[in-house]
């Protein structure tokens, strides 16, 4: 009788319980599917959140770096040996996997497109990169390479959102896949009418590429966590020196204001 009573009981409860679950993941679901729906929608919150001392990020990003980019853009500023030695690249693997044919180590990692053959095929000569982090920010080229989309219109084929009508194509499509960009038609009031502005929405993926998209953010974070590198290669040790400076300078204070009491004593 009482186990019948208990069972009577619960099982409201339990009722309850299993529909506030059920409900909970079916609005999680629903939420997941809109932001899936209307993705790059925030695409100006987008943050890189690279980090240069994390080594092995770094080095991912150079090798990035040599393989699709150093066809088009130079770091005129940065010699491989550096790069070598910053990176704890041995001089052979440096030499095999990341130098060009021909190149040295101790020359200046630059591109072996002319600059003429560049104007004429891009319109413009592709910029030198060495200080474009420093220049722009991490998240302006973070999200560069992340909001490139189809755009028949365009001689490259495509086209940007950081970057309207760039000269550059999408030279990471395959790993990234192909998207089109989404715009709704945003009206108005003015002065004798009205505007009409076409207004980013979201992305719709067209074709899947190689990488997935956590695998592919993670390729751009190291790229550009390699460009901040490059930007300012002392940086991480600055940083570092920074603070044994800032605890110098506090420990000279408080030695300086004993002095001061010290020789102040007998007035005061």
């Amino acid at each position: 009788m009482r186990t019948d009573l208990v069972r009577s009981l619960l099982a409201p409860a339990l009722l309850a319980c299993v529909l506030a679950r059920g409900t909970a993941l079916a609005a999680e679901e629903a939420a997941a599917t809109g932001e899936a729906a209307r993705f790059g929608a925030d695409w100006q919150s987008w943050h890189a959140n690279t980090d240069v001392t994390d080594m092995p990020s770094v080095q991912r990003g150079a090798r990035n770096f040599v393989s699709y980019c150093l066809g088009c853009h130079s770091l005129k500023y940065q010699r491989w040996s550096r790069l070598g030695t910053d990176l704890s690249i041995p001089t052979d693997l440096l030499q095999k996997d990341l130098v060009p044919p021909g190149d040295k180590t101790t020359d200046y990692i630059l591109t072996s497109m002319p600059a003429r053959d560049a104007e004429s095929w891009f319109g413009k000569t592709p910029p030198d990169l060495t200080l474009m982090a420093r220049a722009r920010g991490r998240n302006y080229v973070y999200q560069f390479l992340k909001t490139f989309y189809v755009d028949p219109t365009r001689q490259t084929g495509a086209n940007n959102l950081r970057l309207p009508v760039t000269a550059m194509p999408h030279v990471l499509s395959e790993l990234e896949g192909l998207k089109r960009a989404v715009f709704r038609d945003v009206v108005s009031k003015a002065e004798g009418g009205f505007i009409h502005e076409q207004v980013f929405d979201h992305f719709e993926t067209l074709a899947a590429g190689r990488l997935s998209g956590t695998e592919y953010d993670g390729f751009v974070r190291d790229t550009v966590n390699f460009l901040d590198y490059v930007s300012e290669p002392t940086q991480a040790a600055r940083r570092a020196l920074g603070v044994w400076v800032v605890l110098f300078l506090l420990v000279f204070t408080w030695l300086a204001w004993l002095v001061k009491r010290e020789y102040w004593k007998d007035i005061h």
